[in-house]
């Protein structure tokens, strides 16, 4: 076994005894055109939806910007 594989096998063996587990996921390719394009088509579909306006609107109001500058 490889010294960086061992090194690997301790921090995982760490994080189990910390009680945590591994878990894998699967997320949208981002770089494949068919994600923007489906994004540009959700975009459209919100651009003039009025519940859409208030949902933005109240997010704009509840941040908290403070020490982001």
């Amino acid at each position: 076994m490889s010294e960086i594989t061992e090194r690997v096998n301790r921090h995982r063996q760490q994080l189990r005894k910390a009680g945590l587990r591994p878990i894998q996921i699967w997320v949208p390719d981002t770089r494949r055109p068919e994600f923007q394009e489906e994004c540009r088509r959700q975009s459209r579909m919100l651009r003039e939806n009025p519940q859409e306006q208030k949902i933005l609107d109240w997010l704009e109001a509840a941040a908290d910007r403070e020490g982001w500058d």
